[in-house]
C-alpha cells in the first residue's frame, strides 16, 4: 500500500469481484476501485481515497539469496491477519502457467486467504506478494510462491501511469539451450536463449539477430534461459534502445535493438459508441473483435459482436456494469455483429433505457442502462 490509497494484490482476487471492500487494522474500512489488472503476472492495483496511510518500503527482489529468512503476512482462512515465518527456498520458479513467471518459493506457511499478502524480509521490507501455494491437500504443505517485489512494482507502475501495461517485444522465436545444442553452437556451457526463428521487418530483424544466434546478455543482464529473456524484455519500455550480447558461431556480437511494443496486448483503438448528446450508451468505446482481441479476452468462435474497448468510470455505463473486455451481443434485442453497427444502433434510441446483452467471463448476461440518470 502506498501512502495515497494504491494496494498491491493479485488479479485473481479482485478479477470477478463486483464491489471491494478493503479493511485496515485500525477498524477503518474503505470502497476499493480496480485501477487496473494483469492476469499475464497475476497482478492488481486497488485505490482507496485516503491519504497518509501506512506504507511499507520495497526491497530488491534481484538481491535476494535462497536461504534467506522472510515473513508471510495474510488473511488465511479470514481468521485474522496472520504472520508465517520461513525462508526462501528458491528463485525464479515457473509453475502456474502464466504468460510471466519468476516466482520466489518459500516455506513459510500460507494458505487460502494469504493471496495477496507481503512476503517481507527480516528488516520488514517488501520482497514479495503472497500468490499461491502447491498442495495435494489444499492446505500448507511448505510449498508457496509469491510474485517478487521488481516484477510486482514495474506492472503496478505501468496500471498506474497507463491504464495498462505496455510489454516490450523483439520478434524472436526463442527456445532453452540442452548441453547437445550447446555443443552444436561452440558453447562453453548451456545459459542463453537460443534463437530458432527471426520475424521479418521485426525489431530483432532490423538489430540484426539471426536464426542460431544464442542472445546471453540484454540491456546489461545476462540471460539465464527463455523464460528469464521474455521477462526482460516484456519489462523494457517499447521505443527503448538496447543493448544485446549474442553468441554467433562461437564468437560475441554486441547488436542494439529497439524495442516495440507487445502486439495483441492491448484492445483496439475503441470507436465511442455514443457521438452525439442524445445517443445510448455515454461513455463507452467499442472495437471489432478481430483474432488478437479473441486470443487475449479467451473469447470463443461462435461469439459475435463488438468488444468494449474503454467505459468511463463516471458513466452510467459503467455504473450499470458494462466493462472494458465485454463483448456487446445486442443492444435493444437488436444483434450486434461489429463496432459499427454498435455505433448505429446507439444512435436515435427510441428510449433513454437500453438493454444490452454482453459475453462476459464465458457467459452472456443482460445489463440495463438508463441514460434518464445521466448527471
Amino acid at each position: 500500500m502506498t501512502k495515497d490509497g494504491y494496494i498491491l494484490t493479485n488479479n485473481h482476487v479482485v478479477e470477478n469481484a463486483s464491489t471491494i471492500k478493503v479493511s485496515l487494522t485500525d477498524g477503518r474500512e474503505f470502497n476499493g476501485k480496480v485501477i487496473g489488472r494483469d492476469p499475464k503476472t497475476d497482478v492488481a492495483v486497488v485505490k482507496v481515497e485516503a491519504k497518509d496511510l501506512p506504507a511499507m518500503a520495497f526491497a530488491d527482489s534481484d538481491k535476494i539469496e535462497v536461504g534467506d529468512m522472510v515473513l508471510a503476512v495474510g488473511h488465511p482462512f479470514g481468521i485474522g491477519q496472520t504472520v508465517t515465518t520461513g525462508i526462501i527456498s528458491a528463485k525464479g520458479r515457473a509453475t502456474l502457467g502464466l504468460d510471466y513467471e519468476d516466482f520466489i518459493q518459500t516455506d513459510a506457511a500460507i494458505n487460502p486467504g494469504n493471496s495477496g499478502g507481503a512476503l517481507v524480509d527480516v528488516e520488514g521490507r517488501l520482497i514479495g506478494m503472497n500468490t499461491a501455494i502447491l498442495s495435494r491437500s489444499g492446505g500448507n504443505v511448505g510449498v508457496g510462491f509469491a510474485v517478487p517485489t521488481n516484477l510486482a512494482r514495474w506492472v503496478m507502475e505501468s496500471l498506474v501511469n497507463t491504464g495498462r501495461v505496455e510489454r516490450g517485444f523483439l520478434g524472436v522465436n526463442i527456445q532453452d539451450l540442452t548441453p547437445q545444442l550447446a555443443q552444436q553452437f561452440k558453447l562453453d556451457a548451456a545459459k542463453g536463449a537460443l534463437v530458432s526463428g527471426v520475424s521479418p521487418d521485426s525489431p530483432a530483424d532490423k538489430a540484426g539477430v539471426k536464426s542460431g544466434d544464442v542472445i546471453t546478455d540484454f540491456n546489461g543482464k545476462p540471460v539465464t534461459d527463455s523464460r528469464h529473456l521474455k521477462l526482460q524484455v516484456g519489462s523494457t519500455t517499447p521505443g527503448a534502445a538496447v543493448p544485446m550480447n549474442v553468441l554467433r558461431d562461437g564468437k560475441t556480437q554486441t547488436l542494439t535493438v529497439t524495442v516495440k511494443e507487445l502486439p495483441g496486448d492491448k484492445l483496439a483503438d475503441a470507436t465511442p459508441a455514443a457521438g452525439k448528446a442524445n445517443d445510448a450508451l455515454h461513455g463507452v468505446g467499442v472495437s471489432d473483435l478481430d483474432q488478437a482481441t479473441r486470443e487475449q479476452l479467451k473469447v470463443p468462435s461462435h461469439v459475435k459482436g463488438a468488444v468494449i474497448s474503454s467505459v468511463e468510470e463516471d458513466s452510467v455505463a459503467y455504473e450499470a456494469g458494462l466493462r472494458q473486455g465485454d463483448v456487446i451481443l445486442e443492444i435493444n434485442r437488436q444483434p450486434v455483429k461489429n463496432a459499427e453497427q454498435a455505433t448505429a444502433l446507439c444512435e436515435k434510441p427510441a428510449s433513454m433505457v437500453s438493454l444490452v446483452k454482453v459475453w462476459s467471463h464465458g457467459g452472456t448476461r443482460f445489463i440495463v442502462v438508463d441514460e434518464s440518470k445521466a448527471g
